[in-house]
């Protein structure tokens, strides 16, 4: 017998890598379009903290009020609460996305290969 409460399976981290390398690169053009800095590529070019700033906004507005982000959505997968499997609101989201901006809880992953973030947050990313 299978539990009702059970969490779905999480993405294949492909997929997850794939929506961050996506994430990143959009918030750097954003970045560069408005805190341009010399050298480099042009979507390079953007002020490093600025970049942090555009993606931590994006994170939290739409991965709380619409579950995925422009990566998320380009790789087929999205964040669902643990217990609901609703969208995670801007409260989780906002801690998910404090988590993930600081790099390590976000490479420790669980056994069932969620990051701290997630845990912390209690959301899992799982295939669209």
């Amino acid at each position: 017998m299978t539990s009702q409460t059970s969490r779905p399976a999480v993405a294949p981290l492909g997929r997850r890598f794939l929506a961050l390398a996506v994430d990143w690169v959009a918030c750097l053009a954003i970045s560069a379009a408005i805190a341009p800095t010399s050298g480099g590529l042009w979507f390079t070019r953007g002020d490093p903290t600025v970049t942090l700033a555009v993606f931590a906004v994006e994170n939290v507005l739409l991965v709380g009020l619409a579950g995925n982000t422009l990566g998320h959505r380009l790789a087929g997968v999205q964040v669902r609460s643990e217990r609901t499997g609703a969208v995670p609101g801007l409260l989780a989201a906002a801690a998910r996305t404090a988590l993930l901006c600081l790099v390590i809880p976000a490479v420790v992953w669980t056994g069932d290969g969620r990051g701290l973030h997630d845990v912390v947050a209690r959301t899992v990313i799982v295939r669209r």
